[in-house]
């Protein structure tokens, strides 16, 4: 069984950066991609950021292209989201989602539905 588990989330001012970390456990498959997504205070859900394993197919929600970068240590089969210049309306939960033998789309999200979920992480920005 997957278990995803993020961290790094935290009150920040506007134009702060922050590291976000997931770290995946129970991957048996050759092949997989992991995702961030955001649940706004406003309760919207949006796919921030995705990469894929097999190939490193990286791709970004245009609201974070330019400020956030997704990259992956494939040793330790973790995955960090990079946030930089962050705004207000990036406050959020962000949640680290799993899909075995999966791909990204091309707006930061998976492409089917995801296998696994985490628990996710706060990330408060506010001056």
């Amino acid at each position: 069984q997957v278990q995803l588990v993020e961290s790094g989330g935290a009150l920040v001012q506007p134009g702060s950066s922050l590291r976000l970390s997931c770290a995946a456990s129970g991957i048996t498959w050759g092949d997989y991609a992991i995702g961030w997504v955001r649940h706004t205070p406003g309760n919207e859900r949006e796919a921030v950021s995705c990469i894929r394993k097999s190939n490193n197919m990286l791709s970004y929600a245009d609201s974070v292209k330019g400020r956030f970068s997704i990259f992956m240590d494939y040793v330790k089969d973790t995955v960090y989201l990079q946030m930089n210049n962050l705004k207000v309306e990036d406050t959020a939960t962000y949640y680290c989602v799993e899909k075995a033998w999966g791909a990204c789309s091309a707006y930061g999200g998976l492409l089917g539905s995801a296998d696994a979920w985490g628990q996710g992480t706060l990330v408060t920005v506010s001056s």
